[in-house]
């Protein structure tokens, strides 16, 4: 006879689904469906037998090279310590000031790492105070059933055990307000193989972020990234 764990993992689901973003203006292109994460939260106490650090990579870093951040979009546990390594030839200012963990590396040279611990949920929208052109967005979970969707908008969330959750998504190209009427109550079961097509609106609001301080970069530089300051 299975124990009741050995049911549980018996009867997982992969759940497949689709991300669409619409640009807001009629008749234009299609926004890119990659880098939407949607999660799972779920609503009974026995619905995780998997111990939750086996669905996110070991060691989990945010690459600073050719004045980007690699990945754009990092999905992180709850508890984990962030590498964030200078590999540009040149010095960084890495910071978060917005929602999620708020920190500030300072400055450090080409070659050092510094490193963040990410202790409560949260997202935390990351820059560098001398590129503003660089950001890059750490998603803190305390669920292990998570999906990022690909350049074609594909989304898969493989092993779900069968219960009650609360579904989740985030967009960078959606409002905060648009996205949390996407949340819903879904129940998995053996029979349940598909989340359907997500589908979100790509936002109007533009506001270049500013820098640690508060004020503009420099005009001499790139702009950067859109944003609104909390």
């Amino acid at each position: 006879m299975l124990s009741s764990m050995g049911v549980a993992f018996a009867n997982e689901v992969t759940l497949t689904g689709h991300v669409e973003v619409q640009h807001h203006k009629k008749n234009a292109k299609a926004a890119d469906p990659a880098n939407v994460v949607i999660w799972l939260t779920p609503l009974d106490s026995t619905v995780s037998p998997i111990p939750i650090a086996d669905r996110f990579p070991p060691h989990p870093r945010l690459v600073q090279k050719n004045k980007s951040f690699d990945p754009h979009v990092l999905v992180v546990p709850v508890g984990s310590l962030v590498e964030f390594p200078n590999r540009d030839p040149f010095f960084h200012n890495v910071f978060s000031l917005f929602e999620g963990k708020r920190f500030d590396l300072g400055l450090y040279e080409a070659g050092s790492t510094r490193n963040v611990h990410f202790d409560k949920p949260g997202i935390s929208y990351i820059f560098c105070n001398i590129h503003p052109e660089m950001s890059a967005v750490v998603i803190a979970l305390n669920t292990p059933y998570y999906a990022i969707s690909t350049e074609r908008g594909e989304l898969a969330i493989p092993a779900v055990p069968p219960g009650r959750y609360i579904l989740r998504v985030w967009s960078e190209a959606s409002l905060p307000q648009d996205l949390s009427l996407l949340a819903r109550e879904i129940t998995v079961s053996e029979n349940t193989s598909s989340l359907g097509t997500v589908r979100l609106t790509e936002s109007q609001v533009s506001h270049a972020h500013k820098n640690k301080y508060g004020q503009d970069y420099e005009p001499s530089t790139p702009a950067g990234p859109v944003y609104q300051r909390p």
